[in-house]
């Protein structure tokens, strides 16, 4: 193990390009934090160049932690906003939305077609053609109520 008696700054730098090429294939935001946190170890190593490689990877290690909880923090406190909120929940789509029931509710439970899909219902017991809107959903099926 000669080689990790003589780490130089480029060294962290290179492991920092490999983690932000890990990160560009990893579908987690992760590998990001811990390749800064080796870029700026490189750093300090270029500036003090006797360090030893103990400390070298003590700070690895923590500036790693102490990046993703930072990051963690700020995306706590500043969640993504999107003009499309419900792109991937399809149907939160239809909350708000009226429709006519073409199968009864009864025991709690239907069916009611929408444009070329047929969903489950759950609300009161209704007969077929009353106007329902959609109040909420859970999991795959829409929460109802009689629309007024």
């Amino acid at each position: 193990m000669n080689w990790l008696d003589q780490v130089v700054f480029w060294h962290w730098w290179i492991l920092a390009g490999l983690l932000l090429i890990v990160e560009l294939s990893a579908p987690a935001f992760y590998f990001l934090w811990m390749g800064i946190a080796a870029a700026l170890v490189g750093l300090l190593l270029l500036v003090m160049p006797g360090m030893p490689l103990e400390l070298q990877l003590v700070l690895f290690a923590v500036l790693s932690i102490i990046a993703t909880l930072v990051w963690r923090r700020y995306r706590e406190k500043h969640p993504p906003v999107s003009d499309q909120p419900t792109l991937n929940r399809r149907g939160h789509q239809y909350v708000g939305r009226t429709f006519t029931l073409q199968h009864p509710i009864e025991n709690g439970v239907g069916k009611v077609t929408v444009d070329d899909s047929t969903w489950r219902v759950k609300g009161p017991d209704l007969p077929v053609g009353t106007r329902i809107r959609v109040a909420d959903v859970d999991g795959v099926v829409f929460v109802v109520e009689t629309a007024p």
